[in-house]
């Protein structure tokens, strides 16, 4: 295979979603970089650059995993001389300065609105020998910097959803769908995590011109810093730390309105009322922004109202091992989110042999299959109805902790590696 310019081998630049904080897209980027560092040492002849804007720890991580690092924005002079200026003449004589600034060219035949050109990233990436760039995460640098790129498309449910704020509210809508339309008619390949994610690309953006050849399905993986191997003494310590009886759900999840921790609550309270049964919930995630602050403060005040505060235990963000630990100890995941298409999650608990119970809505269930109890997530009757199923019955919890486990044994890493190789593989010949 030979490259445009007639190498036997591509360098390929990688743009990863590096902030832990970011949940799904940072375990979607590790699980990613994992599987070309075995590529790597396998033989592969590709040559690989991690770009990033992450200066921090981040940035060590990749290092000290062997990974060529550098900045995504290009060092130029005229950051270094701006620096100068504002060192001379302080804040106010750079803004006066930037009155008189150059607007940035913009390319009039975007779709969505204008694109606005990133000259300096595209001659950036041009200087380091780049070809071909992989986006683990969804960003506008994909199309404004030029490049030839791969892409993942992890949700589109600004379009599917736009009912939820923090897909439609204060210009998100139009932020999203600006990125969402020019990266997908300007990528190489893109990747979706499901059959039902490919499906959604194209209802939205077959129009525009993407065909479905372009579109390719790469599963998920459970996260690869959680570390099954959980002691028993391990589990009870971080659940006594945390003041959590035997019987609790687990949710990690951040508190965004789609992510329905409201509902949990209202059903812990039917059963308290109807079932007489005390059932414990903890919730580790960020409720950091105005919009996840209103979610949080409507569960807290949910959950007064319902009687079921000290059944409520908000654990903020956790250290991977005590997530492993309380997947391991939990009587069940208890995810009834109104996004998908696919989660990693239950993928998580799988792994833990840790029970299921999620949203019966288009994607997931085509995820979950029979390896776990279906809710609807607009009723909290059937969060609680779920719930009581699977806490009053140990055959039910054993069972669908073993179809769990066999159905992820049925796509392994090396199934995983395998297809992403053929596809970084295909986007390489398509540079001819």
């Amino acid at each position: 295979m030979l490259s445009k310019a007639g190498n036997s081998h591509v360098r390929i630049g990688i743009f990863p979603g590096m902030n832990a904080s970011d949940g799904g897209i940072f375990q979607y980027s590790l699980t990613a970089l994992n599987a070309i560092r075995e590529w790597k040492s396998n033989g592969c002849a590709d040559e690989f650059t991690i770009y990033t804007d992450d200066a921090g720890k981040g940035a060590t991580l990749l290092r000290e995993q062997g990974w060529s690092v550098k900045p995504v924005s290009p060092p130029a002079m005229k950051r270094r001389a701006a620096g100068w200026v504002r060192q001379m003449g302080g804040d106010d004589f750079v803004r006066v300065l930037n009155r008189f600034r150059p607007q940035r060219p913009f390319k009039g035949n975007g779709h969505f609105g204008a694109v606005e050109i990133k000259d300096d990233h595209r001659r950036w990436f041009e200087s380091n020998g780049t070809e071909l760039m992989f986006y683990t995460v969804s960003t506008t640098l994909s199309f404004e910097a030029g490049a030839p790129y791969v892409m993942a498309i992890h949700d589109l449910q600004h379009r599917l959803q736009p009912e939820f704020p923090e897909v439609s509210a204060n210009g998100e809508w139009e932020a999203r769908e600006y990125l969402f339309r020019n990266a997908a008619v300007n990528a190489t390949l893109l990747l979706a995590e499901s059959e039902t994610g490919k499906e959604d690309i194209l209802n939205f953006y077959g129009e525009y011109g993407v065909a479905p050849d372009r579109v390719k399905v790469l599963p998920m993986l459970p996260a690869c810093t959680l570390d099954t191997r959980v002691t028993d003494e391990e589990q009870g310590r971080v659940r006594d730390k945390h003041g959590l009886t035997e019987d609790f759900l687990f949710y990690p999840a951040q508190f965004w309105p789609h992510k329905n921790h409201k509902r949990i609550v209202e059903a812990l309270g039917l059963l308290k009322r109807e079932h007489n049964l005390t059932i414990h919930a903890a919730f580790c995630g960020s409720a950091a922004g105005e919009i996840r602050q209103l979610a949080f403060n409507e569960m807290l005040e949910t959950a007064a109202r319902e009687h079921v505060d000290t059944q409520i235990h908000c654990l903020g963000y956790l250290p991977d091992h005590e997530v492993s630990a309380l997947y391991a100890a939990a009587e069940a995941l208890i995810m009834p989110t109104f996004f998908g298409a696919t989660n990693i999650p239950p993928l998580e608990a799988w792994a833990f042999g840790c029970p299921v119970i999620t949203s019966g809505i288009r994607g997931i269930r085509e995820q979950m299959g029979d390896a776990a109890i279906l809710v609807d997530p607009r009723s909290a009757h059937s969060i609680a109805e779920g719930v009581h199923r699977l806490v009053t019955s140990k055959e039910t919890s054993e069972l669908l902790a073993q179809k769990g486990r066999a159905r992820l044994a049925s796509y392994t890493p090396a199934d995983y590696r395998r297809r992403l190789i053929e596809i970084l593989e295909e986007a390489k010949g398509r540079l001819n």
